[in-house]
């Protein structure tokens, strides 16, 4: 059952980070206007079971009164609301509340702040920290998101090399992640890569929404585009078994992905997601409506 939207409110970001599974960067393209936003907020009452929206990007706070008005529609149909955001705003605590109190005000549930070497190295208090201290001040529920790099351990047994293990690792393979962190980690077994431990696609709990209308199952596989059919419309209808890349990995993760479209590949990689996001790289002229857009798989 459909809980939760997570609107992509921008693809711009202030940041290019290594672990950025949308390419996200200064140049990325693709901001919601507040008429599209309008229109998604429409839809939730036909789609009926909608308890929680997210606002995300890219860096939500670059469209500061968007991102506001958003907060105020969300609230005004009761809904719960999230916002993940870098935080770069947060100069210091003081200013950090007048950046957060219109938004409590417009009734904000909680916010999410990244807190890591990606996004800020050195020493000292971050802009995360100061906008936590911030929120705290205001009586809103905010929470840090911590993304280690990925990292080698090689275990060893009486001398005996026991093999190599991903410590660190919770960075998801896909996006930019896949073309800087993935040298020199450990692989596996191809045929071993045979389910999506992230997302229900049968039954998604969850999806994100981007300013071009791609409904995003996971990121950069999309169940269809709302601005051509209403996003009501599309959760209604759609079906993982039809889906001919949601379908292949309801049954047998990436490894049934690749045999079912008789694509050529490696013999090992480091994840399922790693799998899944080169498969699918491989098949975006295919299926160009179903692998979208463009931008998050690096190629434009």
């Amino acid at each position: 059952m459909l809980k939760q939207i997570h609107f992509l409110l921008t693809y711009t970001c202030n940041f290019r980070c290594d672990h950025c599974f949308l390419y996200s960067g200064p140049e990325a393209r693709g901001t919601f206007t507040v008429g599209q936003l309008r229109r998604v907020f429409r839809e939730i009452p036909e789609i009926g079971t909608i308890e929680k929206v997210f606002f995300e990007g890219g860096e939500s706070f670059l469209y500061y009164p968007l991102l506001l008005e958003g907060i105020r529609m969300a609230n005004e149909l009761g809904l719960e609301t999230g916002i993940v955001t870098n935080a770069y705003w947060a100069t210091s605590v003081e200013d950090a509340e007048l950046w957060l109190k219109p938004l409590y005000e417009s009734g904000v549930s909680d916010i999410s702040l990244s807190d890591d070497p990606f996004h800020f190295e050195g020493e000292g208090e971050s802009p995360a920290q100061r906008a936590l201290a911030a929120a705290k001040n205001l009586g809103i529920p905010a929470g840090t998101i911590y993304i280690e790099a990925p990292s080698v351990k090689t275990g060893e047994d009486q001398g005996h090399n026991k093999g190599a293990a991903i410590i660190g690792g919770n960075v998801v393979f896909r996006g930019r992640a896949v073309e800087k962190l993935t040298a020199g980690l450990p692989v596996k077994k191809f045929d071993t890569l045979s389910r999506c431990p992230y997302e229900d696609l049968e039954n998604p709990g969850r999806v994100h929404v981007d300013a071009y209308g791609h409904v995003h199952l996971c990121q950069g596989l999309i169940m269809g585009n709302m601005w051509e059919t209403p996003l009501s419309s599309l959760v209604k209808i759609y079906d993982a078994s039809l889906h001919p890349i949601s379908g292949p990995l309801t049954k047998g993760g990436p490894a049934f992905l690749a045999k079912e479209h008789a694509i050529v590949h490696d013999n090992k990689y480091i994840d399922e997601c790693h799998f899944c996001y080169l498969i699918r790289m491989m098949l975006i002229d295919k299926f160009p409506q179903y692998l979208a857009p463009r931008q998050v798989y690096g190629l434009e």
